[in-house]
């Protein structure tokens, strides 16, 4: 979870021809499979695409990371871009230790992930909805990878590449028992 906290300010209402004030307030944020999937229920199109967002998508999408009540609207249109720079850090944090090797032959999927595709992915790998779907969403796609990666079946070895094992583990048995074969 993330928190900011924007400031009191004053805007000018041209129907009633009045200032008025806004009382600032501290905003807690969650990127969540949650948020995902209310953005993209609004905006028709993928949150994991590689295409930049407006600042109205990326504001609009704060507002759906927004776990706090009763946030005035005008309250979003205080965020700085420092502030956006900050949410985009916690955003883009992987909120895990896990890491994974680079696989050889693997290319890189042309297919853009949407929610549905995630909570299919939950579904099939039987990862509760509840809580995960609240978790950082990053994490969350690490557990996904992580489970699917424990279902797929070991590859085997290449011939060459045992070869090579077993000739390392025999040079490394004659060095220390001080044989020749």
């Amino acid at each position: 979870m993330l928190s900011i906290t924007i400031g009191d300010a004053d805007f000018y209402d041209e129907k009633t021809d009045k200032f008025i004030t806004v009382k600032g307030k501290t905003l807690q944020l969650e990127h969540s499979l949650v948020s995902v999937a209310k953005w993209e229920s609004k905006w028709k199109k993928p949150f994991l695409s590689v295409k930049d967002k407006t600042r109205e998508e990326t504001i609009d999408y704060i507002k759906c990371m927004t776990i706090t009540q009763n946030v005035n609207p005008l309250l979003y249109t205080l965020i700085s871009n420092n502030q956006i720079n900050q949410i985009s850090e916690y955003i883009n944090d992987p909120m895990t230790a896990t890491t994974f090797k680079k696989q050889e032959g693997k290319g890189v999927s042309r297919r853009v992930l949407t929610s549905e595709d995630i909570y299919y992915y939950m579904t099939a790998l039987q990862i509760p909805f509840d809580p995960c779907q609240k978790w950082h969403f990053n994490r969350l796609l690490t557990l996904i990878r992580v489970c699917n990666d424990e279902q797929q079946p070991k590859k085997k070895m290449k011939k060459a590449d045992i070869a090579s094992q077993r000739r390392g583990l025999n040079a490394a048995r004659r060095a220390r028992f001080h044989t020749r074969g």
